[in-house]
């Protein structure tokens, strides 16, 4: 969808939306994963009961393929040594006549399920707590990933299985929600969303791209939610710390009031300091929660270590 004269700047949609500039300091690089403490941590590890873990990870490399953003492309792994390699007369040769395997890959850095940056999308020339977005020239020398990263994210996560509370396999194309959803939906689901919890919201959208291959891409507006004053507001008052979904970018990719583009990544990530994860594989999870009733579980994640990224792939934990 191309930008139409009736859509108005980023800044003109959020001039009254809450900001959390400044509240942890001028160097502050991780944002509303100051909320996940120490308490939070010993708190979440209350909920492990069963001892069942689940891996929130969609496979690098799926047969099936891997649905990355429009305009990436997927990961690339390519075989560099096996035991074709030793056919060769100048094979390497070491003592006691090991050979072994080796490969590499190729792939953006969020083109799987993986942790944004806080400096990863902007306006006005400033990225997250006001650092000048010149410094994401060449790679991010400030909000990139590495914080997160040398940080980790542990804390209790609710499970908010939209699909299903709508009564459909799978969310559809451009379908929206709201926080008031979200409350509801767990209600149904007999939880509740406390401050400070990390939300893992499953729409099954993927299940399109699965199914359709590349046409999912055709007319392409992903669900979620979408920006309002009064949900940037609740996530302020909650003090929401991570946006976990199972689509590709988190919010639906157009606002339906106003036409402009992934909205929330400004209102939640550069302006309130909202962690997004996206792309999570919650269908094993979901399945678990639909049989036990368990929607609140101990969450763990930390995207690997990547020296001025915009993101990283990560395998998150779901602990029951």
């Amino acid at each position: 969808m191309a930008e139409t004269p009736d859509t108005p700047p980023v800044s003109e949609i959020l001039k009254d939306a809450p900001n959390n500039w400044g509240k942890w300091g001028p160097d502050d690089e991780v944002g509303s994963l100051n909320y996940l403490g120490p308490e939070q941590v010993v708190a979440a590890a209350g909920l492990i009961r069963s001892g069942k873990v689940f891996t929130l990870q969609r496979l690098i490399g799926d047969p099936k393929g891997d649905p990355v953003w429009p305009g990436r492309t997927p990961a690339v792994r390519t075989q560099v040594m096996d035991e074709a390699t030793w056919d060769s007369d100048d094979a390497p040769q070491f003592p006691g006549g090991l050979h072994y395997a080796d490969d590499k890959i190729e792939a953006f850095l969020q083109g799987s399920t993986q942790y944004d940056a806080l400096g990863h999308v902007w306006y006005d020339g400033k990225i997250w707590n006001g650092f000048d977005a010149r410094s994401t020239v060449g790679g991010m020398d400030k909000a990139s990933v590495e914080p997160i990263a040398q940080r980790g994210i542990v804390g209790r996560a609710v499970l908010l299985d939209m699909a299903r509370y709508r009564g459909k396999d799978a969310l559809d194309n451009a379908e929206t929600f709201t926080h008031e959803d979200l409350q509801a939906c767990a209600k149904e689901q007999g939880t509740e969303i406390r401050p400070r919890d990390i939300l893992l919201i499953r729409t099954n959208y993927l299940k399109h791209f699965f199914d359709l291959g590349d046409k999912f891409y055709e007319n392409f507006t992903e669900p979620g939610l979408f920006f309002s004053n009064e949900l940037v507001q609740w996530f302020a008052d909650m003090e929401i710390p991570n946006l976990v979904t199972d689509t590709i970018a988190n919010e639906i990719t157009y606002d339906p009031n106003n036409g402009a583009a992934l909205v929330l990544h400004n209102a939640l990530m550069r302006n309130l300091g909202v962690t997004f994860t996206e792309i999570a594989d919650l269908e094993e999870l979901a399945a678990d929660s639909a049989d036990d009733g368990v929607y609140d579980v101990f969450y763990a994640a930390a995207p690997i270590k990547i020296a001025q990224g915009s993101g990283a792939p990560v395998n998150p934990l779901a602990i029951k």
